[in-house]
């Protein structure tokens, strides 16, 4: 199975979705003149003004701003930014960084799309709620039995996408830091007690629906970004000597990868290209369909407003929270040690921190890794009840834990390509779709930036 999914990976992220992720964000940038940087600075107010911790919560299924955006940060910031940081440094050299980096600048105006529509198109459901999401704007897209089959596609791939493949990549490596953490103390922890645990957890909060889900999103979002962080700072602070050199080798390595020795040695550019746009990708989610579920439920004051707040999440993703990562792993020299995934990561924090430094990364995916979980069984769950009907949700939440359970055991590489070929699959539809939707988008941007 490992050998014909990463065949179709190869093709899938050879050049099909470079294409389509970097040249929609291409499109979108220019079409929107620069607006991620425009209208950078009225975000970061948008977001910061919304911040709360105690949000409120309407009784048709709305979410506040910052529940909506914690509940996008919530799946974008997960395992992408610690073991998808690591996996893109050891397959595609410290290069692919630079690439993860393209991609999401071209992304931030790709999501800004994206919030955009998703709240233009929102509607209300069968039970009084509201809801929204690609589905409902490739409707919008395209009328008729191409539409239907369309956002039909759509639906089916991301509840395998995020809801049953994501979610075994997030508890496989949650599974896999614990493991590494206690078998470096002389312990064999046993993974499948933690995806039994995780999956606990995570039908407790399944089983109190959007409620539970954005009260819960809102309190735990910003206190794991905040921890890692500073762990982060305090790890580059003391390796701030070998800082640059990591720096420059990022540069250097993304257009000559054989420039770097050690584990990321006979990389080509393509590799490097490939494994940094699809783990950012993997990250900051632009363009995957996955975070519109939240932005739809905003009780924003207009599109234009909520699509400003989606494009800061893709910053805080990428370019803080997953650059602290690949600069920590850099600037300690342990891409080296042939170690990937998690248990590189961990190996940085160890360098610095000593024993300790394992933990605190296990700890910190843990928080980020099950905030995920909840978010992307939210965004999967919107999809199952739009071709299922609501009975159907109880269903695939069940199945949810069932493969949160799974995930925990499974070989780490066979769990990531899986993601990424589902990941893959998604993507096409809503970019389809967002490209016929872009005079639309154009227009709200307009109106909005004109206020």
């Amino acid at each position: 199975m490992l050998e014909l999914v990463v065949k179709a990976n190869g093709f899938l992220w050879g050049i099909l979705l470079i294409i389509l992720l970097c040249g929609t964000g291409i499109m979108f940038t220019f079409r929107l003149k620069f607006i991620q940087l425009r209208q950078f600075s009225a975000g970061c107010k948008l977001l910061f003004k919304d911040f709360s911790f105690n949000g409120t919560k309407s009784e048709n299924g709305e979410m506040t701003p910052f529940q909506a955006i914690a509940t996008a940060i919530g799946g974008q910031v997960g395992t992408g930014n610690l073991a998808g940081a690591a996996t893109a440094l050891i397959s595609g050299g410290p290069g692919a960084i630079f690439w993860m980096w393209v991609s999401a600048f071209f992304g931030m105006s790709t999501i800004y799309a994206e919030a955009v529509l998703a709240q233009e198109y929102k509607t209300t459901n069968s039970d009084g709620h509201i809801t929204g999401g690609p589905v409902y704007y490739i409707r919008q897209a395209f009328k008729g039995t191409f539409g239907k089959v369309l956002a039909g596609a759509f639906a089916v791939f991301i509840i395998l996408a995020l809801g049953f493949m994501g979610n075994m990549v997030q508890a496989n490596s949650i599974g896999s830091a614990f493991t590494e953490a206690f078998s470096s103390r002389g312990f064999e922890l046993n993974p499948l007690v933690i995806g039994v645990l995780l999956a606990i957890f995570a039908a407790f909060i399944f089983i109190g629906g959007t409620k539970r889900l954005s009260t819960v999103v809102e309190k735990l979002v910003p206190f794991m970004a905040f921890v890692y962080i500073i762990g982060s700072i305090i790890l580059l602070v003391m390796n701030i000597a070998t800082l640059p050199a990591a720096i420059k080798m990022i540069f250097v390595c993304a257009f000559k990868p054989e420039a770097v020795l050690g584990g990321a040695a006979g990389i080509t550019i393509r590799e490097a290209i490939r494994y940094g746009v699809a783990r950012g990708l993997f990250s900051n989610e632009a363009g995957m369909g996955s975070t519109p579920h939240a932005h739809a439920r905003a009780t924003s004051k207009n599109p234009h407003e909520q699509g400003l707040r989606a494009m800061i999440s893709v910053f805080i993703d990428t370019f803080i929270i997953l650059n602290l990562t690949a600069f920590s792993i850099l600037s300690t020299g342990v891409i080296s040690t042939g170690k990937t995934g998690t248990a590189l990561a961990q190996a940085a924090f160890v360098n610095c921190f000593g024993s300790g430094g394992d933990i605190f990364v296990a700890v910190c995916l843990l928080f980020f890794a099950f905030s995920t979980i909840l978010s992307w069984h939210f965004f999967g769950s919107i999809n199952v009840k739009y071709l299922f009907g609501e009975k159907a949700v109880k269903i695939y939440s069940c199945c949810v834990v069932i493969f949160i359970i799974i995930g925990s055991t499974l070989k780490v590489d066979l769990v990531w390509e899986l993601a990424d070929f589902f990941n893959a699959l998604m993507v096409i539809p809503n970019i389809v779709a967002l490209v016929a939707l872009s005079s639309v988008v154009i227009k709200i941007s307009k109106n909005g930036s004109a206020k």
